[in-house]
């Protein structure tokens, strides 16, 4: 039967756990099917709590046995843990419990992996390990001892001793259970090391399964980098004699960050050249980062409770975003971060999943590892650093990590070291962390005789999470262009506060064109009355490269518009402004590649439901695929120059000179393939000696009809590379047309190699299907009852990816009448299963609505 009723749980409602642990003792007796774990857990009393019930989480355990100070007790369980009458006073808990790791697909807690032990803890699989206070505020020393017939025996914080088949490790920081890891099997170590500024030495290890040794120097040096920034840009030194990263081939996300002894999944953390593509690198570098600036923001100092998530997920996305940029290329980096923040957290904040990015209250915390909480909490952080200062923040950052090591907070005590540092009060800034929803700014001009003044209006669209909101604290960064192109006002950080607001400009000598919201200071919807032809001003000279490329987007985003609700052809002056852009060799090629990328089909979609258009998937996609036909068309004496002159014939190198040259070669080779029926594609792919230039060339195969033997290829020289063939899987689903897409899916669903249980696998075929606008919305509904199909299946055995997953549907009202309803059908198809899990029942009571 389905669960009950899923519990609600509010942040007003958080009170202290009644006791405080002063040790863990963890033993394990490895087993597939009957592990075994002993626990042995110091109370104490806490004297700031008002409620002293002893209560321990624990789901599916078995438990054998249970003490207090040495005399066996017999505790009350239920499905959730277990209550027990205990002393008012220190005392020593004792349990043994058994648990099955083969049985657990849901891959929380304890698992195996291809015969290898792993854990993955956060929010709430500790429980799913031993009874405990599975909550992040209460923090304790772990010593775990593990007892299996493994060469590799591995947890948290440092070895303290080691036997044939036994290991003892201590961590002396106290942490978390989310932060708990153990991981035994087959493993091989490429290691390392690393000097802090202190002159401290750590060891480093990479564990990877023997056959995957080459396709580590990669992260190891990424590591190395990361390590050096923290301290060189926020005075972070590693805290541990040993740091351990272990590459897992079955893994729900991307990687976690347990103190010590980081759990990465095999696609984030393993590369080389012939397999991993720049972008590959490129994530795997900002993913490593991202977990080792972790030990920091979220392991020293971690969240109170889950309604903080952002606490430490948005600062750490922002310090790794900080990371990428002063590695690679800044604007880039800035371009990119906010096309995916548009592609998935505007729908997000714009629909029914829509909450703050510190929510009021959950039902599953698994289902609020979303886009809110991670992309728009570091622009928030963004936002903070921009109105503060680069100084004030780096003060504000040391007193936090000054103030409160080891300890677990809130948004609050983040906000008061602003405070305390600046002397601001940030009262109306922290509703950028409880209200949802994007807001949205325009501007009008007024021009009198050398005075320019701009009058903002902001607005955010109510939601059922934020029915009224408030003005929001916005840093809207402008420059001024003068018509000559030369910039006669740099960039100014106007702080808005009001529902409406002028900023004046004044000694002006001509009227200049306006650059607003320069970097993307501010995560909002920006309305400015420009023209045509001011857009392609900016275009050419404005100098900052975010706005260059934002006026490039806008007029694509305008002309694609007007083919789709007026039959227009491609608009010639946009055509002509990037053709002068991506000609322009003193610009970055990765800079240009990204001037030669169109608005996604999704984002056109909304652009045309929020005009009040109802969107048709297939006139869309007809739109862009003529559009990038005119620009073949209309560039076709430069790509050959262009495509040969980025071509890098040096050894591979995955930095950012070479990544951008690719990037550029292979945009023009997208095009060029459109008039010269795949040749420069063919021959690319036969000469291909590295995986980005393979794969573009495939993609390009497939797009032109053309890709039925390399596609074949490929898989015989690829298919007992798992990480590759995850490629191989999801480029046929992206490239296909949109009225085959469902039937590639279905014939790719019936791959011998198509393992459903691998959420990798399952992503690169059903996440690529979910995310191919025409063909996942065909007419048919095919694409809705398809993906409908998996999610049912995946849901009993994996409720995490399932529920993920069903983020596909949350646009469903912004389609006509007979997609909709066809969309309705599935979610309540899929909600109609006896056994759904809270995971996905949650999600889909959330898009699906009243």
């Amino acid at each position: 039967m389905r669960d009950a009723a899923p519990q609600t749980i509010y942040l007003a409602d958080y009170t202290p756990f009644g006791f405080i642990i002063d040790s863990v003792s963890l033993h394990f007796d490895l087993d597939p099917r009957k592990t075994r774990v002993k626990s042995r857990i110091a109370f104490r009393p806490n004297p700031d709590a008002t409620d002293n019930t002893f209560f321990l989480h624990g789901e599916n355990l078995n438990l054998i046995s249970a003490m207090i100070d040495g005399t066996p007790v017999t505790p009350k369980l239920t499905e959730a843990g277990l209550t027990c009458d205990v002393p008012d006073a220190p005392f020593v808990w004792e349990a043994e419990v058994e648990i099955d790791p083969t049985g657990n697909t849901a891959l929380e807690g304890l698992y195996m992996s291809n015969g290898m032990y792993c854990t993955q803890c956060e929010a709430e699989g500790f429980r799913k390990i031993t009874y405990y206070p599975d909550r992040p505020d209460v923090m304790a020393v772990f010593t775990v001892t593990i007892n299996g017939p493994h060469p590799v025996l591995l947890s948290n914080g440092n070895p303290v001793s080691a036997a044939e088949h036994v290991a003892e490790w201590h961590d002396p920081w106290p942490k978390p259970s989310y932060l708990f890891a153990l991981v035994a099997g087959d493993l091989v170590a490429h290691p390392g090391s690393f000097t802090t500024k202190s002159g401290r030495d750590v060891a480093l290890n990479l564990y990877v399964r023997p056959g995957d040794e080459g396709k580590c120097a990669f992260g190891m040096q990424a590591l190395k980098e990361s390590m050096k920034w923290d301290e060189d840009v926020y005075g972070r030194e590693y805290d541990l004699d040993l740091f351990n990263i272990v590459a897992v081939d079955d893994f729900n996300m991307g990687a976690m960050e347990n103190k010590g002894l980081n759990v990465f999944n095999s696609s984030a953390v393993l590369a080389s050249p012939e397999t991993s593509t720049d972008m590959n690198f490129e994530r795997i570098e900002a993913i490593i980062a991202h977990e080792y600036f972790h030990n920091w923001t979220g392991n020293r100092i971690t969240c109170r409770d889950w309604f903080q998530l952002c606490l430490k997920e948005g600062l750490t996305v922002f310090r790794d975003s900080q990371f990428t940029s002063d590695i690679r290329s800044a604007s880039v980096k800035r371009i990119s971060d906010v096309i995916d923040l548009r592609a998935r957290q505007f729908p997000e904040d714009q629909g029914p999943l829509a909450h703050p990015v510190r929510p009021e209250s959950f039902q599953e915390i698994n289902n609020f590892y979303t886009a809110t909480i991670y992309e728009k909490g570091a622009e928030v952080i963004g936002m903070l650093k921009l109105l503060v200062g680069d100084d004030a923040y780096a003060k504000a950052a040391t007193l936090y990590f000054d103030r409160h090591d080891g300890q677990a907070c809130t948004i609050e005590d983040w906000l008061r070291v602003f405070e305390d540092t600046t002397g601001r009060d940030l009262t109306q800034f922290k509703r950028w962390y409880g209200q949802a929803g994007t807001p949205h700014l325009s501007v009008t001009e007024a021009w009198d005789h050398g005075k320019l003044t701009l009058h903002f209006k902001q607005h955010t669209p109510p939601s059922a999470a934020t029915p009224d909101p408030q003005p929001q604290v916005l840093p809207i960064a402008v420059g001024l262009i003068d018509q000559d192109g030369d910039e006669v006002e740099e960039t100014n950080i106007l702080e808005m506060t009001q529902a409406e607001q002028s900023f004046v400009f004044d000694n002006l000598g001509t009227r200049p064109i306006v650059s607003i919201l320069r970097g993307f200071s501010a995560p909002v919807v920006l309305t400015q009355d420009l023209s045509d032809a001011d857009r392609a001003h900016l275009l050419a000279y404005d100098t900052d490269p975010f706005n260059r490329w934002e006026q490039g987007r806008i007029l694509a985003r305008s002309s694609l518009m007007a083919m789709i609700l007026e039959g227009k052809k491609p608009n010639k002056d946009w055509l002509k402004g990037i053709r002068a852009v991506i000609s322009d060799e003193h610009l970055d090629p990765a800079y240009r590649a990204l001037m030669l990328g169109l608005p996604s089909q999704s984002d056109l979609a909304r652009a045309l439901a929020e005009d009040g258009h109802t969107p048709d998937p297939d006139i869309i996609y007809a739109a862009v695929e003529a559009t990038r036909a005119a620009m073949a068309k209309s560039y076709a004496n430069l790509l050959p120059t262009l495509y040969r002159r980025h071509t890098v014939s040096e050894d591979y190198e995955p930095d950012a000179i070479q990544s951008g040259k690719r990037a550029l070669s292979n945009a023009a080779l997208s095009l060029l393939t459109r008039i010269d029926d795949a040749a420069a594609a063919q021959k690319q792919y036969d000469a291909a000696d590295n995986m980005t230039q393979q794969l573009s060339a495939l993609a390009n195969l497939i797009h032109a009809g053309k890709g039925s033997k390399a596609v074949q290829a490929f898989e015989a020289q690829w298919k007992d590379d798992r990480l590759v063939m995850d490629k191989w899987f999801g480029l046929q689903v992206m490239e296909a047309d949109p009225e085959e897409a469902h039937e590639v899916v279905e014939t790719l669903t019936k791959h011998a190699d198509f393992n459903w249980k691998n959420p990798n696998r399952f992503r690169s075929v059903l996440g690529a299907f979910a995310a191919h606008h025409g063909g996942f919305h065909h007419a048919s509904g095919a694409g809705y009852r398809l993906l409908a199909d998996w999610l049912i299946k995946l849901d009993p055995l994996n409720p995490q990816t399932t529920a993920r997953m069903c983020s596909a549907f949350q646009t469903w009202k912004r389609y006509d009448a007979d997609r909709q309803a066809l969309i309705k059908t599935e979610l309540d198809r899929i909600l109609a299963q006896p056994d759904l899990s809270r995971d996905t029942t949650e999600m889909l009571t959330r898009i699906r609505g009243a």
